[in-house]
This record gives C-alpha cells, sequence and structure tokens, in this order.
C-alpha cells in the first residue's frame, strides 16, 4: 500500500508538469502566454506540415511526454483492464486540447490526442513488459526509477526558475 501511494505522488507531480508544458507552455506569468486559437481535426495534417512534410518531432515529443503517464496509471491500476487504464490517458490529453482552444493559448490538433494517446499505450506496454521481468518487485522499480525522473524534472525546473530570474 506504501508503495501505491508513492505512485499516486508520482503522478501527481507528473500531471502539474505536464499541465504546465502543454497548457501554459513553461510560462510563469498568464502575461507571457502566447494568443493564439485554431483547430486542426484532420489528424497529421494541417499544422504539423512544415516545408511540404510532416514535422515528426512534435509528434515524438507528445508520445514521449504522455508515456509516463501510461506507466504510472498502470502501477496505481495494476488489476485492471487496458480500456480502464487508457481512457484517463486519453480524456486528459483531450482535456488538455479543449482548454488550449477554449482559452486561446495553443493549437488544438487531433495529431496531439493521436501521438499522447499512443504515449500512454507505449507506457502501460513498458509496464506489463517490467512486471513480467521483474515479477514481484516491479512496482518498487517503477518507482524508483519514476521519483529520479522527478528529481532531475525539478532540477531542470529550477534551472529554468533561476534563468528567468
Amino acid at each position: 500500500m506504501k508503495s501505491k501511494k508513492i505512485t499516486l505522488g508520482l503522478l501527481i507531480f507528473y500531471l502539474v508538469v505536464l499541465t504546465w508544458i502543454i497548457v501554459f507552455k513553461m510560462q510563469f506569468a498568464f502575461s507571457n502566454l502566447p494568443e493564439l486559437r485554431s483547430i486542426n481535426l484532420i489528424p497529421f495534417g494541417g499544422s504539423l506540415i512544415v516545408n511540404g512534410g510532416i514535422s515528426f518531432s512534435e509528434i515524438i515529443k507528445n508520445i514521449l511526454a504522455f508515456i509516463p503517464f501510461g506507466i504510472l496509471i498502470s502501477v496505481l491500476w495494476d488489476k485492471k483492464t487496458f480500456i480502464k487504464k487508457f481512457l484517463p490517458i486519453i480524456l486528459t490529453s483531450f482535456i488538455f486540447e479543449t482548454l488550449q482552444f477554449v482559452f486561446g493559448i495553443g493549437a488544438s490538433d487531433i495529431t496531439d490526442i493521436v501521438s499522447n494517446s499512443l504515449g500512454g499505450v507505449i507506457g502501460i506496454i513498458i509496464t506489463v513488459v517490467i512486471s513480467k521481468i521483474f515479477k514481484n518487485n516491479w512496482q518498487k522499480i517503477i518507482n524508483i526509477i519514476s521519483l529520479i525522473g522527478c528529481i532531475i524534472l525539478t532540477l531542470f525546473i529550477a534551472m529554468l526558475i533561476l534563468a528567468n530570474l
């Protein structure tokens, strides 16, 4: 049970940082947020086209950003079905995109929802693999790795804050 509380704390920290990155564009003041309102409902089109080709870097960043979500939700809800683990991932991505559109602080893009969801699925799969390899200690191993990731992320954010003073 102690392991689940640690995982929950890690998930909350992750979601706060993810919200700051996606919704607030890593800004420290509302006045610094971009004034942009657009929507793209065509997967892998529109906003991703750069110089006549698809810009894969944003897709990859979105995938990578949501892998920890899939991992942490799988640790918390290890007995739940895939769909019950996947639903909060896709809903969170949808909410982020909706908030960006409603508040006019970013481009809302169906491709982001698809790539975020793919990242979450990859995280769920990683958890399944780790649980098969490490049988009894898999949750503890994931928590240790996640905690190290949170420490590194906190140091990165601290450097950003210090650089913006």
